[in-house]
């Protein structure tokens, strides 16, 4: 978030009363409530691309409502969004189900849009809102990042609030200390190396690295995609252009946000051509770096790292670019070498009632379960 901090949003409204009162929305069809919801995206305490318009009404579109609904808290004199997310019913691991956020594979992140001056209780309305609205007593913020404005918020706010799952993945920060990880991850060993891939890619043809953005990332996105099922992501049938209501919403997606400037794409090229390409969106001054491919023929030049570490320096430059979420799962064997940042993150259970607070319990259980099977997956998968 850019302009008047959030203090001083809060001490600004602070003489204003304001009355609460809950909205549900159909998050495909918000009407008249477009703005405010677009309004509440811009100026979030913590940026989420993944909650706001632009992603999620073709997202849902394209690939199933599944019951989503936006659950709303709202000035009721204003009609200003004060929170706002997409919400669920979902199993928390392999049997209980919560009502949660709707975070997914496509937006790894559960951050909540929540207004700078949103006053203390709106946290504690939200929580009991989704309760009644899913019927479900425990609600859950997957992938939330614990060091935000906004876990600050909800574990103040909501009564009854437990981590039930914690992770680290890798980020990383801009200015001074987004340079020294930049330099810890591009030591002297690396750029000699990488310097001598890149003389021998410049004897095949015209090496170069580019960053589009606005117009010129909607063509740049295409390119991506033949990209991306060019490789195992395209034999495995999980490419975006594998399936036609993931490429559908995902060329939507781009062309929208990239009217904004909030995508951008950075790439590896020879003689013209892609070898390498990471789409990033831009959200409240942090990249998320969405989606990375490279060409397999020439994976012995590492072209993946390489664009990666392009766009490292090109995000450190721009100074409107605060820091970055690579969206990666942890221990990434390629991004977490070259991000050197961490970001910590979890599920937090809130438990609205005695039900919910029997179910917290469980429902850590579950949830425990269902990663230790996942971070067994991923070891026998690294093998």
């Amino acid at each position: 978030m850019t302009g008047e901090t959030a203090q001083g949003l809060r001490n600004r409204f602070e003489d204003a009363p304001v009355t609460l009162e809950t909205l549900v929305c159909d998050p495909c069809l918000p009407g008249e409530e477009l703005g405010h919801w677009q309004e509440l995206a811009d100026r979030s305490l913590d940026p989420n691309p993944f909650f706001g318009p632009e992603f999620l009404i073709p997202f849902l579109e394209d690939t199933g409502r599944k019951g989503v609904r936006l659950a709303v808290i709202r000035d009721s004199q204003t009609g200003r969004w004060l929170m706002a997310a997409p919400v669920g019913r979902r199993k928390l691991g392999f049997v209980l189900k919560a009502a949660s956020l709707w975070a997914t594979e496509y937006g790894p992140l559960g951050v909540p849009l929540i207004a700078p001056e949103a006053p203390e209780e709106t946290c504690g309305l939200f929580a009991g809102h989704v309760a009644r609205l899913t019927g479900l007593p425990l609600v859950a913020f997957p992938y939330l990042p614990l060091n935000s404005l906004s876990a600050g918020r909800i574990v103040e706010g909501v009564p009854g609030v437990r981590i039930a799952h914690e992770a680290v993945r890798a980020a990383h920060d801009g200015g001074e200390l987004g340079a020294a990880q930049f330099a810890g991850a591009y030591t002297v060993r690396r750029r000699k190396e990488f310097s001598r891939l890149i003389r021998r890619l410049e004897d095949k043809g015209t090496l170069e690295f580019r960053s589009l953005s606005g117009a010129e990332a909607v063509p740049a996105f295409e390119q991506f995609l033949q990209l991306e099922a060019s490789g195992w992501k395209g034999t495995r049938g999980s490419a975006l252009l594998s399936h036609p209501e993931t490429v559908r919403f995902a060329r939507t997606m781009i062309a929208s946000k990239a009217r904004g400037d909030g995508v951008r794409i950075d790439g590896v090229f020879l003689s013209g051509e892609p070898i390498a390409m990471l789409v990033l969106l831009i959200d409240g001054g942090r990249a998320f770096s969405w989606k990375i491919a490279y060409d397999e023929a020439y994976a012995r030049y590492s072209p993946g790292a390489q664009a990666t570490l392009f766009a490292l320096e090109r995000s450190l430059v721009d100074p409107s670019i605060t820091g970055g979420d690579s969206l990666a799962v942890p221990g990434h064997k390629m991004i977490e070498p070259l991000w050197r940042g961490r970001m910590s993150y979890g599920t937090l259970l809130c438990a609205v009632g005695p039900a919910g607070t029997l179910m917290r319990g469980l429902g850590r259980l579950d949830l425990a379960a269902e990663q230790g099977l996942r971070r067994m997956a991923r070891k026998l998968l690294r093998r």
